[in-house]
């Protein structure tokens, strides 16, 4: 198979490298999907070297993902989400979550992998709710008043904003923590964000020895992004926002479904997760926490 086909042998969308790994089809390929390439399996490949269970990390997101967006449609009420670096629909959409809880819950996806693009237009036709929109996360001024996205989203209502596994692919020279005081800054009160995000402990541990070279590994060797930040670091991205019990934390340690049911593999160690909440308005957090330890 060479490298520009993909795994089912349909052509590439217009607009797409096929000689450069993608996040997005990286990701897809961690969860066994079809929709990537020889190049990026190639990159998933250096990771699998070194943490043989990295589908096992992109399956714990997920599962964190559908906790939060259960909590915020169904508990607290939340009706509009806008969820950034979405990747690509897979199963338990971020939308089919939501929307198990509130039918008319609305929410609008951002990428701006021309693959997304061409998946989210399929979306568009099956859910009056669901919105893809291709834009850039990192230009949040621009993002938040497209009128692609503003047609779908009441901006002074509060909101669910979104950032799944996806802030550890904005480099340092981009200031991820200024992008993300942009986004909080306009956001409605009342607003929630939730992000996940790779963690490296920083402690002289295996962990943080893992941390490193799984760092190296997504950097260097294919994705060319893919960094493992400090707890210090990750907790900036939310401001001022109060954080939700139980804090920021390992991702099976927010609200588990229950009890574990085998110990935890290193490589699903390195990753943490944290939902904020904007005071103001008529939405008030059933738990809050500003631990940020």
């Amino acid at each position: 198979m060479s490298e520009s086909a993909p795994q089912t042998g349909v052509r590439a969308p217009v607009g797409v490298d096929t000689s450069r790994a993608s996040i997005a089809r990286v990701y897809d390929a961690s969860l066994g999907g079809k929709d990537n390439y020889d190049v990026d399996r190639a990159a998933l490949g250096q990771i699998l070297e070194v943490a043989p269970r990295q589908g096992d990390v992109s399956l714990m997101n997920r599962r964190w993902l559908h906790r939060v967006i259960r909590y915020l449609a169904g508990t607290v009420g939340i009706d509009q989400f806008l969820d950034i670096g979405a990747g690509l629909p897979t199963v338990g959409n971020t939308h089919e979550i939501a929307q198990q809880q509130n039918p008319e819950a609305v929410v609008v996806y951002v990428d701006n992998d021309p693959v997304c693009n061409a998946h989210g237009r399929v979306l568009l036709e099956q859910n009056d709710y669901t919105h893809f929109v291709p834009a850039d996360l990192t230009q949040p001024d621009t993002l938040l008043d497209s009128p692609d996205i503003v047609k779908h989203l009441d901006m002074s209502r509060p909101l669910g904003l979104i950032l799944c596994g996806i802030l550890h692919h904005v480099d340092d020279d981009l200031d991820p923590a200024a992008i993300m005081r942009r986004y909080i800054d306009k956001l409605p009160g009342g607003s929630y964000v939730a992000i996940t995000h790779f963690w490296d402990p920083d402690d002289g541990t295996e962990l943080h020895d893992l941390a490193i070279e799984l760092q190296r590994r997504f950097t260097q060797m294919g994705l060319g992004s893919g960094w493992y930040r400090t707890r210090e670091q990750i907790a900036e991205y939310f401001g001022d926002l109060e954080l939700l019990e139980p804090g920021l934390v390992e991702l099976e340690d927010w609200w588990p479904a229950g009890p574990p049911v085998r110990p935890r593999l290193p490589e699903e160690r390195v990753m943490l997760g944290g939902v904020g909440y904007k005071p103001h308005g008529n939405v008030t957090p059933l738990r809050r926490s500003t631990n940020r330890e």
